[in-house]
């Protein structure tokens, strides 16, 4: 069977009982065990206010992780651009290219990753509306403030160059990621690399990719791949059983404020938690996820990229921990990462 490259999602969850050193000692376990693995890249997700979810500013978690590792890429999936100024996203990942030249990533997302309060402070008061609008604009500026010759700026009468870093001798490809329609006609119409967040319900991904690839615009080949949840462990019903912390964290999130934020369960609190949604509704949530055994798991993610004709999946290892193992790192997302890259490679 032909190659099946393998990079993986970190949101870096944490879990009852965790601090955030630990949740990011976990992460950093993580990812040396995916370089080691032969993982093709390592991204990490920008969510804001959030108990269950340490990944709040992707570019200082990826400068950690690429300090910790030796031949994966790293990147972004992605940063929230209406959050920031475009300029200081084009610094911060110049800065790192120059630093791990060749192995870092810019995926840039459209949403907030937060709520609308949190949201509201990080764009300094200024409504969804003033900067989402203006997202086609700003990710063209952020390109062009990373390239060695920058950008010029015309401001009244004058005109200013701005560059993202002094004498850089190379830019990070930038990804669009996008979880409706909009990015993807985006990014067809710049040019740019695309994924589609199939890890988010696992619908409209066939007509998201089909729409990238007829629109494409750019020179060369429209470049895409899938993102999805999964669990790889001894049975199925073991999986399913690793799964559940995360269900409920989605379930959760589902209901917004009527919960009150928590961190993400252990199994054992998953298990004993009754469905905080109607159990048909709960039960969808995980109906897209790949839970199995490593060779089931990896089988559905062959037939998945080849239905949608991509030679690289990115996994979001979800499996959550039992309430003895260690607080710095969690044995059951690594399994899922080292087991099926060998598989699939």
């Amino acid at each position: 069977m032909p190659s099946l490259a393998l990079s993986v999602l970190d949101l870096i969850p944490v879990r009852t009982g965790q601090r955030t050193a630990q949740a990011l000692a976990a992460a950093r376990s993580l990812a040396v065990t995916a370089d080691r693995a032969g993982v093709r890249r390592y991204w990490v997700a920008e969510h804001h206010n959030t108990l269950s979810v340490a990944s709040t500013n992707p570019p200082v978690i990826i400068a950690m992780l690429a300090a910790a590792t030796q031949r994966m890429r790293l990147g972004s999936g992605g940063v929230m651009l209406p959050n920031h100024a475009s300029l200081a996203v084009a610094e911060q990942f110049a800065l790192l290219e120059a630093a791990y030249p060749g192995r870092i990533d810019l995926g840039i997302g459209r949403a907030p990753g937060t709520d609308p309060v949190t949201a509201w402070a990080l764009r300094g008061g200024l409504g969804d509306a003033d900067v989402v609008q203006q997202f086609p604009e700003h990710v063209q500026q952020v390109i062009a403030f990373l390239t060695p010759e920058g950008a010029t700026l015309q401001i009244g009468d004058h005109q200013h160059d701005v560059r993202a870093t002094p004498l850089a001798s190379g830019a990070p490809p930038v990804w669009l990621l996008g979880s409706s329609d909009f990015s993807a006609q985006l990014a067809a119409q710049l040019g740019l690399p695309y994924v589609f967040a199939h890890h988010f319900s696992g619908r409209g991904t066939a007509e998201a990719l089909a729409l990238y690839r007829s629109r494409w615009a750019g020179p060369g080949e429209p470049t895409t791949f899938l993102t999805v949840n999964a669990v790889v462990a001894d049975t199925r019903a073991e999986a399913a059983r690793l799964a559940l912390p995360f269900q409920h964290m989605m379930a959760r999130i589902h209901l917004g404020r009527l919960v009150p934020p928590s961190p993400l369960m252990t199994v054992e609190e998953a298990l004993a938690a009754p469905a905080p949604i109607p159990e048909d509704r709960f039960a969808a949530i995980a109906a897209p996820w790949l839970l199995g055994t490593a060779d089931e798991v990896a089988a559905d993610l062959r037939s998945l990229a080849a239905r949608s004709d991509v030679s690289e999946v990115m996994v979001q290892p979800i499996a959550g921990a039992y309430a003895d193992e260690p607080l710095d790192h969690t044995p059951t997302r690594e399994r899922t990462v080292t087991e099926l890259t060998a598989l699939l490679s």
